[in-house]
């Protein structure tokens, strides 16, 4: 049950206070202005007049108990195309790296314009990440796919049609800016559809588009490496899917969290409908009342807040903050793994240790991760988020480790990156880095890979847009770390030392996950929000978890007492 309706004990909430808080907020809006986010029907809809508390008026979440519907997974997997663009154009710069040869300027790319290439997309994404950030509460979670589809289309074209270093550079920028606002607003989109004991999967269903858009990608790269200009047909297929997507998009609902915020009851009731087949209107009334009212005690607590006060409240409220924290810090660790770095690099990489066909043998890391993903999607709702992570994030670094240990045993010229020695002296080492970071990927696939994306839900809906904006920033601030700084890295502390130090960041995750990572899979959103004000919640999320279970056991037991009765 909601934790901005029950407290600790599920206390019940007098029905005729959350009509006066509904009426009161829907009056004052931001800056005292007065609004008319509710009307007096729509509030009768969804509150009707009953003198007696939410308890026992239903007001419960019973809903949830409803199977899930096969509108719900076509949702989720529509908006997910956008994941899929989002891998696609940041798997794809791997095949394109090895097959640019002298295309751009008439000469060939050197490893500083490689590197810009590269990190100009997460550039990009880290900027149009802030910008759906800041308009996504304002404007919709559709309007910002549409915008992200645009830019997917637009940053294809001008890349396929590069003649030179700063054209290539001008339209990574642009998909970039596409890929921040795709990572940012699509598990944000889910999060909100998505019932609650499949949310964790609906937004596993994204990642596991972004790791199919990297295989596509890989494969893609494979069959078109040895064609002439292969690479403009590479990059030039990226804008395919975001216009498939854009014609989809109106047969999409809106977030019905998002409708509720905006005062628009009657539409939130009918996507609610849609989301939960079956269920009775009071159970119907019950939800969509568990969400108005959520809403509007946030307008209530927010109503003269600004943008800028949104994100002082997120880094100086304790529980938003530790939120803030634990959301942030497991999508650094993802980043700063070093799966980035073969998801750009992987071709250069294997192409270094002397593999014949470096882009097909990054293909088998692709589908590894992208198989690794769908076990993560299957697992965390079942077994749960912080369990998943704590039995796999140390064999991520136990694979990094390995990894370090066989390129010792690889000669490498650090100026140029090229091996020295002969092909039969590195077979059995390079055969062992290939293996190891299949090893890397198989625990990385099933652990922060996926799991770092669905911390959108750590956020309460007042701040949630902001929250997710800077979960997302987190990434891409990380990611242009990795892919600007790795080729460097190899010259400067070699092979070994770079590959030790992504072994230490996982290391040091294992620990930090260990500590203050809350379990949170099986929650409502309005029950996180109460786990992040006891501390970072991991005993409290447990003992939480514990209580729901011996409600939704006391609920059945009582059902079948019902029928029995009949």
């Amino acid at each position: 049950m909601g934790a901005e309706v029950f407290d600790e004990k599920h206390a019940s909430v007098h029905h005729e206070d959350f009509k006066q808080d509904a009426r009161r907020s829907s009056i004052t809006g931001a800056g005292g202005r007065r609004k008319s986010s509710f009307d007096s029907a729509n509030l009768n809809m969804v509150l009707p007049d009953k003198t007696h508390g939410f308890a026992d008026a239903n007001i419960d979440d019973s809903i949830e108990d409803i199977p899930i519907s096969w509108f719900v997974w076509m949702v989720a997997f529509t908006a997910s195309v956008a994941g899929s663009l989002f891998g696609y154009d940041t798997g794809i710069i791997s095949a394109v790296l090895v097959t640019l040869n002298n295309s751009l300027d008439g000469r060939e790319t050197s490893s500083s314009e490689k590197e810009l290439i590269t990190s100009l997309c997460s550039g990009g994404a880290f900027v149009g990440s802030i910008i759906a950030g800041l308009t996504a509460d304002q404007y919709g979670r559709k309007v910002a796919i549409y915008v992200g589809c645009a830019l997917f289309t637009i940053g294809a074209l001008i890349q396929a049609a590069a003649y030179s270093i700063a054209q290539m550079a001008v339209g990574r920028l642009i998909v970039g800016f596409g890929v921040g606002s795709a990572a940012m607003v699509v598990p944000l989109y889910i999060a909100e559809i998505a019932p609650t004991k499949v949310r964790g999967r609906l937004i596993g269903l994204n990642n596991m588009s972004i790791t199919g858009g990297q295989v596509i990608s890989y494969g893609i790269g494979a069959a078109f490496a040895h064609v002439p200009n292969g690479w403009r047909y590479m990059v030039g297929l990226g804008g395919i899917p975001s216009i498939v997507l854009a014609c989809l998009m109106p047969f999409m609902p809106e977030s019905p969290r998002q409708l509720a915020w905006h005062g628009k009851i009657e539409e939130c009731a009918n996507v609610i409908r849609k989301i939960y087949k079956g269920a009775s209107e009071e159970q119907v009334r019950a939800k969509v009342a568990l969400i108005v009212h959520a809403c509007e005690q946030s307008k209530e607590l927010n109503y003269s807040q600004t943008r800028w006060s949104k994100i002082k409240q997120l880094h100086t409220d304790p529980a938003n903050l530790r939120a803030l924290i634990c959301a942030c810090g497991l999508m650094v660790i993802s980043q700063m793994s070093g799966f980035n770095v073969l998801m750009y690099y992987s071709a250069t990489l294997f192409d270094l240790v002397g593999f014949s066909n470096p882009v097909a043998v990054g293909l088998v890391v692709a589908g590894t991760n992208f198989i690794m993903t769908w076990i993560n999607m299957m697992c965390v709702d079942p077994i749960g988020r912080r369990r998943v992570l704590v039995s796999t994030v140390w064999g991520m670094s136990a694979g990094l480790i390995a990894v370090a240990v066989a390129f010792s045993f690889i000669p490498i010229n650090t100026d140029t990156l090229e091996v020295t020695g002969s092909a039969a002296s590195i077979h059995a080492p390079a055969i062992a880095v290939l293996i190891f970071i299949i090893w890397f990927v198989f625990f990385y696939g099933v652990s922060v890979g996926n799991t770092a994306w669905m911390s959108t839900d750590f956020f309460p809906m007042e701040v949630r847009a902001m929250g997710t904006m800077f979960l997302t920033c987190s990434c891409w601030g990380s990611n242009i770390i990795v892919s600007s700084t790795f080729l460097s890295m190899m010259k400067g502390i070699t092979p070994v030392g770079a590959f030790s130090f992504y072994a230490a960041i996982c290391g040091i995750g294992y620990v930090l996950i260990y500590f203050f990572y809350p379990e949170v899979s099986g929650l409502t959103l309005e029950e996180i929000k109460e786990v992040f004000q006891h501390g970072f919640g991991v005993r409290y999320a447990r003992q939480l978890r514990k209580d729901r279970r011996e409600e939704i056991r006391e609920r059945i037991k009582n059902q079948e007492v019902r029928a029995m009765g009949h």
